[in-house]
């Protein structure tokens, strides 16, 4: 293996990286408000690609007629949960008009623009709507009436929601796989490497987020709240934050991340209906890395992932998911004798 090899496969690695660390970022958000281990975070990616693709044919993606559907569910299981707690009529009417509200805009706007064949950033940021839109219907459906459940119950009803994602995007998307357009045709040739705007933008759009997040953490008073929940849940609870906002926010901007990721790598991969569950899980990989605990060792750790990925899949392609995959067995056994806890402590 000579430089260039050495740079190609490193520039590769890294910009692979960079978009795993943004799932990552995710999956370590959606466990400390939730504590939820998010399996299905992959195939948010999935469906903010496969949309923008249906965008790029002029027709209405199925994604549109899945918020439909999950809006309408989640609106009559919040009026028939607060109708069963004593609310009256108006007050659990009212609370499940809020869930319908932007999802039915979204769906509009979308049957609107659909034939129309706008400009590929604003099919872009009509994407990212209707996949956000996703996240808090899908909290309210599968985890709201489970928050106090254990971790082991919330990791089995991901696994549930995983499957069932990926079921409903063959049905909406088909079998069919799609490549989307780069953002940016830009081809710059620096050395032994060639980089292309999309990379640009990957690098970019990773860093923005990343700024954006801390922003968000530390200076407003929703992300404040999301970090008094992460810390203590009785304790936000306590304090007049309400859990089922924290958790309806948080898979909020899961799935913006998750829709965001599908846009980047739209361009330089197919993308089927089951895509995402791989990319996701080598987030997950960057997030168990670091202790599902960690913003910044996850990230660390994704470029890592990224990496190994790039190297591995030049010295052995049929086993670079194996290799990737491998790198959780050391880390668990660190965390295992770094943390040890008895039976029955708390």
């Amino acid at each position: 293996m000579d430089f260039s090899i050495f740079s190609i496969l490193m520039l590769d690695g890294i910009t692979n990286g960079a978009v795993y660390g943004l799932l990552g970022l995710a999956t370590v958000l959606v466990f400390t408000v939730t504590r939820v281990i998010f399996i299905a975070q992959g195939e948010f990616v999935a469906y903010g690609a496969l949309t923008l693709a249906v965008f790029q044919t002029g027709k209405v993606p199925g994604t549109v007629w899945l918020l439909l559907i999950a809006a309408i569910l989640a609106a009559v299981m919040e009026f028939t949960n607060r109708f069963q707690q004593g609310e009256n009529i108006k007050s659990a009417l009212t609370a499940s008009v809020r869930l319908l509200i932007f999802p039915f805009l979204i769906s509009l706007l979308s049957l609107w623009a659909a034939p129309l064949h706008l400009p590929l950033a604003v099919q872009s940021i009509l994407t990212v709507a209707i996949v956000s839109a996703f996240g808090p219907l899908l909290y309210r459906i599968a985890y709201q009436s489970l928050e106090s459940e254990s971790s082991l119950v919330l990791l089995i009803v991901s696994v549930g929601v995983h499957f069932g994602m990926s079921g409903l995007g063959l049905l909406f998307f088909g079998a069919e796989g799609y490549r989307n357009p780069s953002f940016w045709d830009l081809n710059l040739v620096l050395g032994p490497v060639n980089l292309n705007g999309q990379t640009i933008i990957i690098f970019c759009t990773a860093l923005t987020l990343i700024v954006m997040l801390w922003l968000f953490f530390e200076r407003t008073l929703y992300g404040k709240a999301l970090r008094a929940t992460a810390v203590n849940r009785n304790g936000a609870r306590l304090m007049g934050i309400s859990t089922h906002t924290s958790g309806q926010l948080t898979f909020t901007m899961a799935a913006m991340i998750g829709s965001i990721s599908g846009l980047l790598i739209g361009p330089s991969t197919t993308v089927f209906y089951d895509s995402g569950f791989l990319i996701g899980l080598k987030g997950f990989v960057a997030a168990v890395i670091a202790g599902l605990a960690s913003y910044p060792i996850a990230m660390i750790g994704a470029l890592g992932v990224g990496i190994v990925e790039s190297f591995g899949s030049f010295w052995t392609s049929a086993f670079k998911e194996v290799i990737v995959f491998t790198l959780v067995l050391p880390v668990l056994l660190w965390l295992s004798l770094k943390n040890r806890h008895l039976d029955g402590e708390n």
